[in-house]
């Protein structure tokens, strides 16, 4: 895995907020998620594509996310990224075009770098187009930092060889049919840096400033689950406790509605991040325990169940509808002490998902050093 900057453009829009979560979020480890992965791949598949139009050699990438939806996708966002170098050559006869362009804007941000999807420059203009595979949110290029660091990274390459006046930047989020363009002079992105980015960055590299959560900034933050400075913004709620009247008025009402998504998800994030801990690493919380949830019978091997059954008597139409029938049913068919005489060596009742969960809970705590092997943990 290659080096992440600490003031990474990704992540720009959380440092240039909350300045202190770039040198806290060093403390936890920068894991990756499904969603990552997937977006890693629709990366790389685009890349492909765009090489092969530009007829430079690629080979085609492979991954376990390759499906016909993929395929669709990123084929809006290289039909976008075409039109953007059509244009470019219509302007120019020999316009610079760059496909995921490792881009160094540390000028401006100590060790800052990143990587630019797609880079253009074509008679003073210069475009940056990113690629945003995910169907969470809508993303926005006007006043993404993001996009920003990108084109000051372009530009400490090309400024000085060519005559950019703007730059525009592009968001291509296909799976959302959103295609956002944000365009500014160079001498606006300049200003931008030096009064509102460089602070920010001297700031942040530093582990200094003031944290200031939100549902912004610390959607994605790694510290987010732990983070004191949430945990007080959000425990702001509990000022409620103290209300004279034994109900909220609605002025009152208002006044909390605008809380809730961000106390919600900070007590998901809080939540997420014990059970983690006490299935993972065996931490035990007070007034809590593990327990495994509720799982179906399954049948371990359909067709032996399918020849017991004929063995014992019963006809292919009493055991089929369109397909084997379920397990309950069989249950009734064939009476509980038949059925468990002919298949309760072919029926299983899998591990069912480990919750943490109260003590009040009547359900019995897990013993992990009892269930060494029932977890799949290797002795």
């Amino acid at each position: 895995m290659g080096k992440h900057a600490l003031l990474s453009a990704s992540s720009a829009h959380r440092w240039m907020c909350c300045t202190p979560s770039a040198r806290l979020e060093e403390q936890f480890e920068n894991t990756t998620s499904i969603f990552a992965e997937e977006g890693t791949a629709a990366h790389n598949l685009s890349e492909h594509k765009l090489r092969k139009f530009l007829g430079i050699k690629s080979k085609q990438p492979v991954s376990k996310f390759d499906c016909e939806e993929m395929e669709n996708y990123t084929d809006d966002y290289v039909n976008y990224a075409v039109d953007l170098i059509t244009q470019a050559k219509q302007r120019c006869n020999d316009p610079i075009i760059l496909i995921e362009q490792r881009l160094d804007y540390s000028h401006y941000c100590a060790d800052g770098f990143g990587t630019g999807d797609l880079v253009i420059i074509a008679d003073g203009v210069l475009d940056i187009a990113d690629l945003k595979y995910g169907m969470g949110v809508p993303v926005y290029a006007e006043g993404n930092p993001q996009m920003r660091l990108y084109a000051l990274g372009a530009l400490a390459l090309f400024d000085d060889l060519y005559d950019i006046q703007t730059v525009r930047m592009s968001i291509c989020q296909p799976r959302l049919e959103n295609i956002s363009i944000d365009e500014m002079s160079v001498a606006e992105l300049k200003e931008w840096a030096e009064k509102t980015l460089r602070p920010a960055a001297v700031l942040a590299f530093n582990g200094e400033g003031e944290f200031t959560p939100s549902e912004y900034t610390c959607r994605f933050c790694r510290a987010k689950a732990t983070c004191r400075a949430r945990s007080e913004k959000s425990l702001e709620l509990a000022k409620w406790d103290f209300v004279l009247s034994p109900t909220l008025s609605d002025e009152e009402v208002e006044e909390i509605l605008p809380l809730l998504n961000g106390l919600i998800s900070w007590a998901n994030d809080v939540y997420a991040y014990a059970q983690e801990r006490a299935i993972n690493d065996g931490k035990e919380w007070v007034g809590f325990k593990v327990v495994s949830g509720r799982s179906n019978r399954k049948y371990k091997d359909k067709q032996l169940v399918l020849e017991a059954c004929l063995a014992y008597g019963k006809t292919d139409e009493e055991l089929h509808t369109h397909e084997l029938i379920g397990i309950t049913d069989m249950e009734k068919l064939l009476g509980k002490k038949t059925f468990n005489d002919i298949l309760a060596n072919l029926v299983e009742k899998p591990q069912g998902k480990l919750t943490l969960v109260s003590d009040s809970d009547k359900r019995t705590a897990v013993n992990f050093n009892a269930a060494g092997d029932e977890f799949g943990e290797e002795n």
